[in-house]
């Protein structure tokens, strides 16, 4: 595979650590440089970032003395790699306005952002599940006028969780999904220390959340028709949203009904058989086994499984007949790893192995 040179906007913040760690030996991306807003530009990465490196690996040698960017020098910035990730953090309006930027500069974005989720040419992908979606992308480039630009994004952390899990079911005529998350306060780029008020706690409300877990899953299971990606009209999704005091690591807990009820060991086996684009395309950051069940009832846990394939897999666990709906069970996945930096450079990775960053 050709190798491309990345940058990171938002590089300071903590999925642009997260970023930076996953790039730092990447087989196919080479990281060239960073950007963040105008009080970090100028500095070191090491100045820029000090005391707030939130990872628990050491930050990689590579980046400490690389002088950071201000982002909003977007021609300047843009000139420099072949196409950058994107993890600001500002209002949705400016995000917009910022990516489309760097696209209109010719320089793809891969966004971690929820700003272009609903913009109807904008792909929002999960590489195993709808993958085709970046067919839209010449659509895209020429709204905007480019010849190579274009934004691309991921999904929202929470949903990578159950929507995984539901994916294969689909084939049964799923109409109807409650789900209650249990959400890391990683999810809202805080640590213990830094969040002292969710100890020995539960905070019933996450802004924004509910709207997109109830929303994005219908666009993931949509379909292009002509110049843009159109939701699918169902399951009816419901769903509760809570912070909980876990580091990192969302749980869902789903219940679902169908319209053609499988058995229990037909569910088992759709999800033991299950593989995507991403695993037949072998990218680098995929997990050979995308969805993985736990017989022991107490278990997924996040302390135990959320590095589960580097981070990057999905546990399941406590499928049982509901006496509401057909099924219930739980899922759990890494939030900023499978939900966010990681789900990034995987679509990146798709978009590199198709052909759109050349």
């Amino acid at each position: 595979m050709k190798q491309y040179n990345v940058g990171v906007i938002g590089a300071t913040g903590m999925v642009g650590q997260r970023f930076i760690t996953l790039l730092e030996n990447h087989p196919w991306f080479n990281l060239v440089a960073l950007a963040a807003s105008a009080r970090s530009a100028g500095k070191t990465y090491e100045e820029a970032v000090g005391s707030r490196w939130l990872m628990k690996t050491p930050m990689p040698e590579s980046v400490k003395k690389m002088v950071v960017l201000d982002a909003a020098n977007v021609e300047e910035v843009a000139a420099k790699f072949d196409f950058v990730f994107c993890a600001v953090n500002m209002k949705k309006d400016e995000i917009k306005a910022l990516e489309e930027a760097y696209a209109k500069a010719e320089c793809p974005v891969v966004s971690n952002n929820s700003a272009h989720r609903f913009t109807p040419d904008v792909p929002m992908v999960v590489p195993e599940i709808n993958a085709d979606h970046v067919d839209i992308i010449p659509a895209q480039r020429k709204r905007l006028g480019t010849k190579r630009g274009f934004v691309a994004v991921k999904s929202n952390c929470s949903l990578q969780s159950y929507v995984p899990a539901l994916h294969p079911l689909r084939k049964y005529g799923i109409s109807d999904v409650l789900v209650c998350t249990y959400q890391a306060i990683s999810g809202a780029g805080k640590t213990f220390e830094t969040f002292p008020d969710i100890l020995d706690n539960v905070i019933p409300y996450i802004g924004g959340e509910e709207e997109k877990s109830e929303q994005e899953p219908l666009k993931l299971w949509g379909r292009i028709e002509g110049d843009k990606i159109v939701s699918a009209e169902s399951p009816r999704f419901t769903a509760q949203c809570l912070r909980v005091p876990v580091s990192d690591g969302h749980m869902g807990a789903v219940f679902v009904r169908f319209e053609n009820k499988p058995s229990k060991e037909e569910i088992l086996q759709a999800w033991k058989e299950f593989h995507g684009p991403a695993q037949d395309l072998k990218l680098p950051s995929a997990p050979k086994q995308f969805l993985h069940y736990f017989e022991e009832n107490d278990r997924p846990q996040p302390k135990l499984d959320r590095m589960l394939e580097n981070g990057m897999a999905v546990s399941i666990g406590r499928l049982r007949e509901d006496n509401q709906y057909d099924y219930k069970f739980v899922c759990l996945s890494h939030n900023t790893l499978r939900g966010a930096a990681g789900g990034a450079v995987l679509l990146a990775e798709l978009l590199a192995a198709k052909g759109y960053f050349d």
